[in-house]
């Protein structure tokens, strides 16, 4: 069961949004090794703080700097089970409404990679079940270029799992 949600100063949230952002464009610029060693150190701070919504992006974004399908699926599997921990439990609902709300607006992100995953990883089942479930919560998805850009991703994956073979 994973730990509440601590509060922080808000300087300490705005500097660990800042950092994160850092290690995105570190990783979209080529530069995977520095936006994984960064995410790692954030990862550390965001476990000894306990804060969820923290765990939840680094997570995400960690799974995308990773060279294994394993260690990817691995990371996914932590930035689901911290936006499972915060937007389960009504203190964190309460207090942190502003967090919950981005969370829910990533489950479609977070199936969709879980789907890609296990996709990659030969796992055809599993690929199908994630993907069900990012299909399910495709509404809590804006109508801008991100939810877009989602429902895209969901739909092409569908069609690359549907020309496939169970195993």
């Amino acid at each position: 069961m994973a730990e509440p949600q601590r509060e922080a100063p808000r300087g300490a949230l705005d500097a660990t949004l800042v950092r994160l952002g850092q290690a995105i464009m570190l990783h979209r610029g080529g530069d995977r090794e520095e936006a994984r060693n960064r995410l790692a150190a954030l990862w550390q701070e965001a476990e000894e703080s306990g804060h969820l919504f923290h765990r939840c992006t680094i997570a995400h974004h960690m799974a995308d700097t990773q060279d294994d399908p394993a260690d990817e699926l691995r990371w996914d599997l932590c930035a689901l089970a911290a936006a499972d921990a915060l937007t389960g439990r009504r203190e964190a609902r309460d207090r942190w409404a502003e967090h919950v709300r981005a969370v829910r607006s990533l489950y479609p992100a977070l199936y969709l990679n879980l789907a890609s995953d296990h996709a990659k990883l030969g796992d055809g089942p599993s690929a199908r079940r994630e993907l069900t479930r990012a299909r399910g919560v495709l509404g809590e998805l804006a109508d801008d270029t991100y939810g877009a850009g989602i429902r895209a991703a969901v739909a092409r994956l569908e069609t690359r799992l549907a020309g496939s073979t169970p195993p």
